[in-house]
């Protein structure tokens, strides 16, 4: 028995996914295609059979903790997301490397899972050999190279897509090749300057563009009929609201949208644009104005979203709460803008609030609990981004304790918020655009998977948000309300980064031309959002339509929370 415990092991942990190799089957059907795929896959197959019997234990050791780094990377990704990973979702998740300590908290069960089923591929390879093999070890060795270089050729030809259905072990490996491939052949120019003209006297008035945090645009009382309080709803006195509704995201996932939101990239051009032409600070500095950014979600100086110390280098002020804890980080960030509007200074601010980002267990005070049953407290009051979903296993009853939590921390971080700002700050000389990064799967459907975004299926809520104008009611500014019938319900991200280049004084034309159209002209937007920001090796962008006649929002609150609002 022992003499073909490789084997067995190895065996097993193959039959492990027999439903991901039969469903790619059962979607190549019976055609010339599944010859290339069977061959392929004996191929793969041959590979880590001949891998197991490497002779030089260090080798062999070194190939079975590789393939077993990889095979449980790509079994995390598949538990959370219910999906497949596809190379573009492969560089999302290297862009957002900075923060894999924290990831390792949020998905814990689904690590623990997918590393419990490596040790079947670990030792597999790892045991030493029992029996001999008629075979020269040189090609042992190299069988493990020529696999993973010929699938990573594989899907080069492919704009890399093609390694659905195989031996997941290689696939991640695959990508890193590709994408290490990518960074060396990069030819993008150098940042360029501000060359569009000025057509206005110097900009006298603070302009603020404020970025939530996985905020949905149909769980704000703005937008849907039993929404969430947030504020925005009445304007205050002295200042106009103009809201534009639904708008559609950038993307579904947060770096995709924020760093496009900093450089204007539009959806036909958003790679150059974002890669080569200026950022809204460097707009902002040519115009006269102070630039100000304030980073609740991050500490000790870290940057995220895309952002370079370059890039930074044109921020003049730059703010975090190293000291605040996690579910007051908002209100610090609302205390921080409400002293920017009196200083008097004609400034951009640029805001990423903490919002509702999961986990949301803690990130509200008690005093906001309006919405119960919700998850159980004190567990992550000190995690901005992601946490240990203890208890938490996707299925309906537990998203019915998430919506509840998810509704009390928007009272918290987006009504409480607004509630301050209106009722401290000095708003007659300010301009402030209010968005979300992107929308939430919240799963009211029923759909698998326990994550809340950047998927690689979305539903259409992953990309919608809230777009809404706030401004003193005697400031001179565009004439909002000559296109906001037309616009509400029609507008997107895409509008934001031209809009605030007109605040700015620059000329309406020359920003159409390259950037697109702001709010203050009809938009007429395609109202999608891109889930395939990364597309990369020749691959397109993929494009999600939001139909609002499908959207769902939260159902009339019991008595018992209306009240409590």
């Amino acid at each position: 028995m022992f003499r073909y415990a490789k084997e067995l092991l190895l065996v097993i942990y193959l039959l492990l996914y027999s439903d991901y190799y039969m469903d790619r089957l059962n979607a190549i059907g019976w055609s010339f295609n599944v010859l290339f795929f069977g061959a392929m896959f004996l191929a793969l197959i041959g590979a880590l059979y001949l891998t197991a019997y490497i002779r030089q234990a260090l080798v062999r050791h070194a190939f079975a903790l590789t393939l077993f780094a990889s095979a449980v990377f790509f079994d995390v990704y598949t538990r959370v997301t219910a999906d497949y990973l596809r190379y573009s979702d492969f560089v999302s998740l290297v862009y957002s490397g900075g923060f894999i300590q924290e990831a390792a908290y949020q998905y814990r069960g689904a690590i623990l899972h997918a590393v419990l089923n490596g040790l079947l591929l670990l030792f597999g390879i790892g045991l030493k050999p029992r029996r001999a093999l008629a075979l020269p070890n040189v090609l042992r060795v190299a069988a493990p190279v020529v696999a993973v270089l010929a699938l990573s050729g594989l899907l080069f030809l492919r704009a890399g897509e093609g390694a659905r259905g195989l031996p997941v072990m290689y696939t991640p490996l695959a990508y890193l090749n590709l994408f290490a491939y990518e960074a060396l052949h990069n030819t993008v120019g150098p940042r360029e300057p501000v060359t569009l003209a000025r057509t206005a006297p110097a900009v006298g008035h603070d302009i603020v563009l404020i970025i939530d945090e996985s905020v949905s645009g149909n769980y704000l009382d703005i937008n849907a009929p039993f929404g969430v309080h947030s504020n925005l709803k009445q304007a205050p006195a002295g200042v106009e609201i103009f809201n534009y509704g639904y708008a559609a995201s950038i993307a579904n996932c947060s770096a995709d949208t924020n760093v496009t939101l900093r450089y204007g990239g539009t959806r036909a051009d958003y790679r150059r644009i974002n890669s080569t032409l200026p950022s809204i600070w460097q707009y902002a500095k040519k115009a006269g104005l102070r630039t100000v950014y304030i980073d609740a979600q991050r500490t000790g100086g870290n940057l995220q979203n895309l952002m370079t110390q370059s890039e930074k280098n044109d921020i003049d002020e730059f703010v975090q709460f190293d000291q605040t804890r996690v579910r007051d980080r908002d209100m610090a960030a609302a205390a921080k803008l409400i002293a920017l509007l009196k200083d008097d200074r004609p400034e951009l601010v640029v805001i990423n609030k903490v919002g509702a980002h999961f986990p949301v267990h803690d990130k509200y005070p008690d005093a906001f609990m309006a919405y119960r049953p919700t998850l159980p407290r004190g567990q992550f009051s000190e995690v901005a981004d992601t946490g240990e979903r203890t208890g938490f296993n996707g299925q309906p009853d537990d998203w019915v304790l998430y919506r509840n939590a998810y509704k009390n921390t928007l009272l918290w971080n987006v009504g409480e918020f607004f509630a301050r700002v209106f009722a401290e700050g000095t708003l007659d000389n300010a301009l402030l655009i209010y968005t979300s990064d992107h929308g939430q799967d919240l799963h009211e459907r029923g759909n698998p998977g326990l994550n809340t975004h950047c998927g690689g299926d979305p539903v259409e809520e992953e990309g919608l948000v809230p777009l809404v104008v706030i401004q003193g009611r005697g400031l001179q500014a565009p004439d909002w309300s000559a296109h906001l019938a037309a616009n509400k319900n029609r507008s997107s991200h895409y509008n934001i980064f031209p809009t605030l280049l007109q605040l700015m004084g620059y000329d309406l034309a020359n920003i159409e031309a390259v950037y697109g159209k702001p709010l203050s002209v009809p938009t007429a937007d395609e109202f999608t959002f891109n889930y395939r920001f990364n597309a990369r090796l020749g691959a397109r962008a993929e494009w999600k339509h939001i139909d609002l006649g499908s959207i769902v929002t939260p159902p009339r609150a019991p008595a018992s929370v209306a009240v409590g609002q």
